[in-house]
């Protein structure tokens, strides 16, 4: 029974010609190779970028052959062959656009002080597939010389989790984490990519031991966790983080908003409705997952807790939670070592995410409208999707009149910009005009003057030449400048 469903998976697969022909030259030399991992769960599940996906795709494979016995194989066949990972017995290939990586048995010991191994070749692709993250990843297919011989290799069950969406592991999971705890915050993303869910001795081991995620390096943690963020479920996969004690070690401002109740008592913390408002910002998405996004729905509320005050009256006030936000959110981002523009653009929407609730019943002047749209800048689009997403009240009537008044903003700056080019406000006077009139050279005194027409600007709107020039007059005579 367990041979013909284990024949009937190796059908299924739609494995790529290039493998098979990998497969005859290492045959051909007196070696195994195995189609392994991720190509192998990808595969499985239909995903693109597997064995059966779209090109381009990345194979893994593994072997009984050695790295030099590997550079031997792929002589004179492969387009272009790289030995960076060598040392660890991974030689890099490229064939045909396909991206292969060969790596020879391991049976690996870990000091479990680091996370780098003391690595070890082996010789049986069992003990191979038992050092793997979870069960999942931990099945092959050996190829053969024909397509038509190949065998399914599950030792550790990981075709029945697949099909029941279970995250194990092949080993017991204290004794993997151990060996690596990044495989913890890995298992958060395959939540949020794949939507399986923890074996209870897993999340378990994950709440027993999410101390060691300390052990790794802020620029690990980042990776694992911008692709768990750009997942299909990152809800699941933060509230896993946050069971499990995860975020404490990896971002701890979200579950710190647990001790904050949101002021319109519709939640029953801000850490709840910060992950309805993600939800929601996700379902504005028009061009795939958007980081900057997600992380300023996630985090938009994160100075809440610093700012918390009870006030008389029995409510609960988070006066300028988005000022210190932002700074918090500058600071943990740079901390995960994000892109300076990751870090710099999610802090902005931080700050800006309250500025629309002074808009009121639409009695903002133009040039309030202007200074929004000034200040978010290229970030605008993003801001009309965090601001709507924000509304989380269960008041339908509270609700509809948030998005009327947003509706009627976004008209306002659509009017205002068909009118006076928005996008790109500027002085009426550039600096070369501003020096030429006031007679000065290049200076200090240049940029207040541009400083104080972008505000006149702001304020009152497109002047013509003649009114530019005499605003500027008037402000050089006030600071004693003679033009």
């Amino acid at each position: 029974m367990r041979r013909a469903q284990e024949n009937a998976v190796v059908e299924m697969l739609d494995i790529a010609p290039v493998a098979d022909e990998l497969a005859a030259r290492f045959v051909a030399g007196g070696h195994r190779l195995y189609l392994v991992g991720g190509s192998v769960r990808d595969a499985l599940l239909g995903r693109t970028g597997s064995a059966g996906g779209d090109a381009p795709r990345d194979l893994d494979f593994t072997t009984d052959a050695r790295p030099e016995q590997i550079l031997g194989i792929l002589e004179g066949w492969a387009d272009a062959v790289w030995d960076t990972g060598i040392e660890f017995g991974t030689v890099g290939a490229r064939r045909r656009g396909y991206v292969l990586e060969i790596t020879t048995f391991r049976a690996d010991a870990y000091d479990r002080v680091s996370r780098n191994p003391t690595v070890r070749f082996g010789d049986s692709i069992t003990d191979d597939l038992m050092r793997r993250d979870f069960s999942v990843n931990a099945m092959a297919v050996e190829l053969h010389s024909s397509p038509g011989e190949r065998r399914f290799v599950d030792p550790y069950g990981g075709l029945a989790a697949l099909a029941n969406g279970v995250l194990d592991t092949p080993a017991a999971p204290q004794e993997s984490f151990a060996d690596d705890p990044l495989r913890m915050l890995r298992a958060a993303r395959f939540v949020s990519q794949l939507g399986f869910t923890p074996a209870p001795r897993v999340q378990r081991a994950m709440t027993e031991m999410s101390g060691q995620l300390a052990r790794i390096t802020p620029e690990r943690v980042q990776t694992e966790f911008t692709k768990l963020i750009l997942g299909a479920h990152p809800r699941r996969a933060i509230e896993l983080m946050v069971e499990t004690g995860l975020a404490e070690q990896a971002i701890p401002e979200v579950p710190a908003m647990q001790l904050a109740v949101d002021e319109h008592m519709q939640h029953k913390d801000v850490y709840t409705h910060s992950l309805v408002v993600m939800e929601q910002a996700i379902q504005r998405e028009t061009d795939g997952p958007d980081l900057v996004l997600r992380l300023a729905a996630l985090l938009h509320d994160i100075g809440k807790p610093a700012t918390r005050r009870f006030e008389t009256d029995g409510r609960v006030s988070f006066h300028h939670h988005e000022v210190v936000g932002a700074k918090m959110t500058r600071k943990r981002l740079r901390e995960l070592r994000f892109p300076k523009s990751v870090v710099d653009d999610v802090a902005q929407l931080v700050y800006l995410h309250l500025r629309f609730h002074g808009y009121g019943k639409g009695e903002w002047t133009d040039s309030a409208v202007r200074r929004y749209v000034t200040d978010a800048g290229p970030l605008l689009d993003r801001l009309h999707r965090l601001v709507r997403s924000d509304c989380t009240t269960r008041n339908r009537r509270r609700a509809a009149a948030l998005q009327r008044s947003y509706d009627s903003l976004e008209q306002r700056i659509e009017t205002l910009r068909k009118q006076e080019e928005l996008d790109a406000i500027r002085p009426d006077l550039d600096g070369n005009e501003i020096m030429k009139l006031l007679g000065v050279p290049p200076g200090p005194l240049v940029g207040k003057a541009y400083k104080h027409l972008l505000a006149v600007r702001m304020e009152r709107g497109p002047l013509d030449r003649a009114q530019a020039e005499a605003e500027l007059r008037r402000w050089a005579e006030e600071h004693g400048v003679a033009p």
